[in-house]
Order: C-alpha cells, then sequence, then structure tokens
C-alpha cells in the first residue's frame, strides 16, 4: 500500500509539475498574440491538449483570432482549439463529467468564442466607416459652403458693378453737359458740379464695397444686368407675395427711409426676399411676419418669423440659400440670426449698419 500511495503522489507531482509549467508558456505566448495571433492561437490550443493550466490563454488566442481575422480563418482556429480541449479529455478525464457533455460545451464555448470576435470585428468595421462617412461629409460641406460664398460674391459683384456703372454713366452725362455748354448760368453750373460730386463719392462707395466682396475671390467675367431692387422695392416684393397666397403682416417703422445707403437698401431687400422664400417652401400657406425698423446713426433690424413647416419643403433646394444670405450680410458689416424660436417659430432675424 505504501509503495502504491507513493507511485500516487509522485503522479500527481508530476502532473501538477506540468501544469505549473505550461500554464506559465502559455501565458508568455499571450504576448505573442498580438503580432502573430494565428501562430500563438494554434500553439496555445496544443497546449491546450497537454494541460489544464493552458485553457485560459488558448481561449484568449481564440478570442483575438476571431476578432481580427475572417471568419473562415477563425473557424478553423477555433476547431483546433475543440479539438485540444478534447484531447486534454481523453487523456486526463475529469470524474464525474462525461464525455459527450464535455464535448457539447467545449464547442459551445468556442462557438461563442468565435461569435463574440467576429460581432467586435463587424462593430469596429462599422464605426470605422461611420467615422470615415463623417469625414467625408464635413469635407463636402465645408467644399459647398465655400462654393456658396464665392456664388454669393460673384452675385454680388455683379449687383455692385450694374450699380456702379449706372452711377458712372450719369456723371459721364453730367460732365459732358458742362463740357458742351459752358455758357450755361452759372447757377447751372455749381448744381451740375454738385450732382458731379456726390456723385463721385457714391461711386467711390460702391467701389469700395466691390472691392471688398472681391478681395477673397477672384471673378474673370461680370456680365452686365439690369440694376438690383433697392430698399423702396420692398413693398412691391411684399405686395407680390401676397399676391401669390401668401398672407404677410408688414410693420415697417423705419425713419428717414431715403437716407438709408443704397448697399444696405440692396442687403435688406435680399434678406426679406429670402425670409419670404423660405417661408413660402418650407411652410406654405402660414402666415408670416415682416418687421423692419430702424433710423439713421443705430441700425436696420428685419426680422421675418413665421410658423414651423412639416419637414417637407414645397421645393427642393440646397440648403446653401442663408448660407449665402450670411455672408452678403457679414460682408455688409452686420449680423444674420436664424433658426427655431423657442415659440416653435422658425424666425430670420437681420441687424445691418445705419451710418448718421
Amino acid at each position: 500500500m505504501t509503495i502504491f500511495g507513493r507511485q500516487s503522489n509522485g503522479l500527481q507531482t508530476g502532473w501538477l509539475t506540468l501544469d505549473i509549467v505550461v500554464g506559465i508558456v502559455a501565458c508568455g505566448l499571450i504576448l505573442v498574440l498580438p503580432r502573430h495571433p494565428i501562430a500563438g492561437a494554434l500553439t496555445l490550443a496544443a497546449l491546450a491538449a497537454l494541460s489544464p493550466g493552458a485553457t485560459p490563454p488558448s481561449t484568449v488566442g481564440t478570442l483575438t483570432v476571431a476578432q481580427r481575422r475572417p471568419l473562415k480563418t477563425a473557424a478553423l482556429v477555433a476547431a483546433a482549439g475543440v479539438a485540444g480541449h478534447l484531447l486534454q479529455y481523453l487523456w486526463r478525464p475529469i470524474e464525474g463529467h462525461d464525455l459527450i457533455w464535455y464535448a457539447v460545451l467545449d464547442v459551445a464555448v468556442h462557438a461563442a468564442l468565435l461569435g463574440w470576435g467576429q460581432w467586435t470585428q463587424a462593430r469596429r468595421a462599422l464605426l470605422d466607416s461611420l467615422r470615415e462617412r463623417a469625414v467625408r461629409a464635413e469635407k463636402e460641406q465645408g467644399r459647398r459652403v465655400a462654393e456658396a460664398r464665392t456664388l454669393e460674391r460673384t452675385r454680388m459683384a455683379r449687383e455692385m458693378h450694374d450699380v456702379l456703372a449706372h452711377r458712372l454713366s450719369l456723371l459721364a452725362t453730367y460732365a459732358g453737359a458742362l463740357e458742351y455748354r459752358p455758357d450755361s448760368p452759372p447757377e447751372k453750373l455749381a448744381q451740375a458740379a454738385g450732382v458731379i460730386r456726390a456723385g463721385v463719392h457714391q461711386a467711390l462707395d460702391e467701389l469700395r464695397e466691390v472691392i471688398s466682396v472681391l478681395r477673397d475671390s477672384e471673378i474673370d467675367e461680370l456680365p452686365g444686368g439690369r440694376p438690383q431692387p433697392t430698399f423702396a422695392d420692398l413693398a412691391a416684393l411684399v405686395a407680390e407675395s401676397r399676391d401669390a397666397g401668401t398672407e404677410i403682416r408688414y410693420d415697417e417703422s423705419v425713419h428717414s427711409a431715403e437716407l438709408l445707403p443704397p448697399a444696405t437698401g440692396r442687403t435688406a431687400y435680399r434678406v426679406v426676399q429670402e425670409g419670404l422664400t423660405n417661408a413660402r417652401k418650407h411652410a406654405a400657406g402660414q402666415p408670416v411676419t415682416l418687421v423692419v425698423d430702424g433710423r439713421p446713426g443705430e441700425s436696420l433690424r428685419i426680422e421675418v418669423t413665421n410658423p414651423s413647416g412639416n419637414g417637407v419643403p414645397l421645393t427642393p433646394g440646397s440648403g446653401t440659400g442663408l448660407v449665402g444670405l450670411t455672408e452678403r450680410v457679414h460682408l455688409a458689416g452686420g449680423t444674420l440670426d436664424h433658426g427655431q424660436a423657442a415659440d416653435g417659430r422658425f424666425r430670420l432675424q437681420a441687424s445691418l449698419p445705419w451710418p448718421p
């Protein structure tokens, strides 16, 4: 009995020594998995066939391969892990556990590791794809905004070119009259000279605005066209929208409107035009409130409000109208704010400088 007991204790000591050595080697192989996942996982599966000490590192290897390699490769590595653990049971069976149930548990665990790793890999790929799409969308939006600003500068340059050409033609007319009628009465000559002086100042102001618009973008051609609407045409614009079926409450309290600079009047006209256009597109049939007030030395304030639409615009748009309008107002030295108000209505507000 003593001899058999010594043999049993020696066998247990040998198994324990093997488990410790295999466990240490298997834990060391975990460090190799990030660089060589397949070779490391297969080696761990082979060690798992020798000792249970390699079982936890072997499952880590299977999971690592499932997270980093295609399904076919990961399935083969998982099958190797299943085979290694079955061999471990065959030559080192566990008391109280049937081979069939052990095999079912072995396959279930490795299948779960395979599914978990593939899900993690798919999720990572999806997040990378969404991140890449977000970056592309941001670049595309930046490009669209830059194009909208360039187009708006082009339109503004064309408008100011028309006005400047119109004013210079008037100056040429008065100068020609002075040249060909030097015998006119002094009061007529003085009046014509005053008109020319005032026209030159206005032309210089218009030229400064053209330069400010073209400072950041070059335009090769400036095709001619008729002069653009001004602040005095706001009433006609409102009447036109009313004739089109839009209910508009127009509250205008502008003091000394005739002193408003032409460029500021054109910008104000465009702000109101864009506000009414957006109201017709996004809230068709809804009433619109337009408030315009201001005085020299302060500012010209414009507010367009309308109920929010149902999310379906009447006509499709590029979404860059307000971008260009913001650029126009900023170039004019003003501010523009738009968005959903606390009462649920859409509000477009602009403030333009009005020198005394």
